[in-house]
């Protein structure tokens, strides 16, 4: 009896010390895993949510890129953190994709994360070197019809939302175009400006100023509608690809094991954030759609996506890696 007591004196102590624990969070510096590298969207909104909730935790936050591996390596690193909320993963479409992609992903998305917060969607939009002979959807078509397997595009790694954007209009416009994968969009969207490769699909924000300079041309825009940050550039819905939607989303997660005090004081803080006038501006500017709400819409957009990409990676033929 006296070993009974003693335990469910511990437990009750245990129990009545976590929300003091949370309230006390963070004690310490706090990362958020991004498995891209530096210079590309995640890694974008990672950068501005941080420094909004350093301020307000009074803690340095910091984001750490872990590259490669089409997301897993960083996303594996997040996913067996130890759950005490002082590691948050800037998650994305990859993490809904990569659960049919690949045949033995090394982490479960739904299992081994807790969604936290929805905090941007945005559009891919699909950039040519100049010297590609074709200068919108259409031509593309045509040219890669004319072409096929003989034209490539680069994106942001294997499982990316832009690597799906590619394969999607593959199925959907008949056509075969070659994926080329790298380490983040960055690298690829530096190949693409050099002419190594002739295309790339990435997020609006890392490629308009490439466009406006005359850099790389615009062909089309993933989204159904015409985006606000571009609004000269074409959908392929309104190209001729009717129905083509391919968008890509960023959104932090925690360790499954993670308090979820802590959870429920980052939704609450980065929501905060997000409704900030300057960084829905700065969103806004460069083309992502801020969002923000609770844990719950999260995880069911979440599940809703693992869905929608487990169905395109159907139709499109791709054998799990």
């Amino acid at each position: 009896m006296k070993k009974i007591s003693a335990l469910s004196a511990g437990l009750g102590l245990l129990l009545a010390t976590a929300p003091l624990y949370a309230q006390n969070w963070p004690a310490r510096t706090v990362r958020i895993i991004v498995p891209y590298a530096a210079g590309g969207n995640t890694d974008y909104t990672a950068r501005t949510v941080a420094a909004k909730v350093s301020e307000m935790w009074g803690q340095q936050v910091v984001v750490d890129n872990r590259p490669g591996g089409g997301t897993n390596i960083g996303s594996e690193l997040a996913a067996t953190a130890v759950p005490d909320g002082y590691t948050l993963f800037m998650g994305g479409a990859s993490n809904a994709i990569n659960m049919t992609l690949y045949a033995k992903p090394p982490y479960n998305t739904a299992r081994d994360f807790a969604p936290v917060v929805w905090c941007v969607q945005g559009a891919a939009l699909l950039a040519a070197h100049p010297s590609l002979p074709a200068k919108n959807a259409k031509e593309l078509i045509a040219l890669a019809k004319a072409r096929p397997g003989q034209l490539n595009y680069g994106h942001a790694g294997l499982g990316s939302s832009n690597h799906m954007a590619g394969e999607l209009l593959n199925f959907m416009a008949g056509i075969k175009i070659v994926h080329v994968p790298y380490k983040g969009n960055a690298p690829s969207i530096t190949d693409a400006i050099s002419g190594n490769v002739e295309m790339v699909f990435s997020g609006v924000p890392a490629l308009v100023p490439h466009v406006k300079s005359g850099r790389l041309r615009a062909i089309a825009i993933s989204s159904l509608e015409r985006f606000p940050a571009v609004p000269e550039v074409p959908t392929f819905n309104e190209s001729g690809v009717k129905g083509y939607e391919a968008s890509n989303w960023f959104g932090l997660m925690a360790p499954i094991k993670v308090s979820k005090d802590i959870i429920n004081k980052v939704n609450t803080d980065v929501n905060k954030a997000l409704a900030m006038k300057d960084v829905r501006e700065k969103f806004d500017r460069d083309g992502l759609i801020t969002k923000g709400g609770s844990t719950e819409d999260f995880g069911r957009f979440i599940r809703a996506e693992t869905e929608k990409y487990a169905n395109v990676i159907k139709k499109a033929g791709i054998k799990p890696l």
